[in-house]
């Protein structure tokens, strides 16, 4: 299947809507998931202003009733704020905290190159049982993007992979 000025432009239509790739790919047809999803990163059409919503109806293969019996439960993405920038602590020695400075409580967050003299950790103030401040752990901890919870029963993961196979079909 080539990608003809027709298909690119129903494809940003469908994209602008808010389908997945999955969704768009099936009414294309003819494209797999993986092709839209690639042509929507060459595109850069990969950001769009509104998440996709599942399709109600004769036209979706795998409806919500079916997701909890194949073992899915999708989770709501979190906005999550982005910390203000924290600056690595200073020692009351005035050094930047270092291995064998680092305590339990301090961040652990690498700062530099390990190679080099003036490598430190950011050393401030982690919560209890956490390697990271507020800041490092949320570029250290991305959400996950819409992914399903699996449940642990092979027979649950087996019913959901044939959900998945009847609706790339």
């Amino acid at each position: 299947m080539a990608w003809n000025d027709e298909r690119v432009e129903l494809l940003k239509k469908f994209w602008a809507e808010g389908l997945s790739a999955s969704q768009i790919a099936s009414k294309m047809g003819g494209v797999t998931r993986n092709a839209v999803i690639g042509k929507v990163h060459r595109l850069g059409l990969s950001g769009r202003a509104t998440p996709a919503k599942p399709q109600r109806g004769c036209d979706a293969d795998y409806h919500a009733e079916e997701a909890p019996s194949a073992g899915f439960v999708h989770a709501e993405i979190e906005t999550l704020v982005e910390p203000e920038f924290i600056a690595p602590a200073i020692l009351s020695s005035g050094d930047m905290a270092t291995v064998s400075t680092l305590k339990g409580n301090m961040c652990k967050w690498p700062i530099g190159d390990p190679a080099k003299d003036d490598f430190h950790f950011c050393g401030q103030s982690a919560p209890t049982g956490k390697p990271y401040c507020g800041y490092h752990a949320q570029m250290a901890f991305q959400p996950a993007q819409r992914r399903p919870e699996r449940s642990a029963s092979p027979a649950a993961r087996m019913i959901a992979d044939a959900a998945r196979r009847r609706a790339a079909n």
